[in-house]
């Protein structure tokens, strides 16, 4: 990827982090019977941020699940001959409390799809929302998030990638163009 412009550097991360946080205890009138589910990889990290701002605002931190979609992926067959399996994890029941799914960037739609469908095998929530750090359009299904961090419109030739202290060693979000192969 060719990097062209920064477009969130770790104080801009951190105060659209803080600002989901607060939409989301405001829309959910507190958070009883409410959870994270971050999904993986990048959303897990985010997930956990929101969770400990969320603690500072209402004096009790959510609780935290984890959701792996590989399988659930429409490109599967596409993705690798070995697709790395990361972990799930529901420290709690979906069954009638409201979920927050979270993840880095929302573009297609098929993600939230695959995710919706990954929480549905494990249990039916009464709500499931969305948070997203970065909405860079381009949809393929009718998905929209309840909190967005960034809405970043982009073009298809164009590529985000959203780098996280946790896993990457820093946070920034990048814009680059795809590199052609060839």
């Amino acid at each position: 990827m060719k990097q062209k412009a920064v477009l969130m550097d770790a104080m801009m991360m951190d105060r659209a982090l803080t600002r989901i946080a607060h939409e989301i205890v405001e829309r959910n009138k507190g958070i009883d019977k409410l959870y994270l589910v971050g999904i993986q990889r990048r959303g897990v990290p985010l997930a956990k941020r929101i969770a400990d701002k969320i603690a500072a605002i209402e004096g009790r931190r959510p609780e935290i699940g984890i959701l792996d979609i590989t399988f659930y992926r429409d490109d599967l067959s596409m993705l690798a001959e070995h697709p790395v399996i990361n972990s799930t994890s529901m420290p709690f029941a979906i069954e009638g409390n409201k979920i927050v799914l979270v993840d880095d960037v929302l573009y297609t739609g098929r993600t939230c799809r695959a995710a919706i469908e990954a929480l549905f095998d494990l249990g039916r929530p009464n709500q499931i929302q969305l948070a997203i750090l970065i909405d860079r359009g381009h949809r393929e299904l009718p998905f929209r998030a309840d909190f967005i961090g960034k809405n970043v419109p982009t073009s298809r030739s164009e590529v985000i990638h959203v780098l996280i202290q946790e896993i990457d060693g820093l946070d920034r979000v990048v814009l680059g163009d795809v590199e052609e192969k060839g």
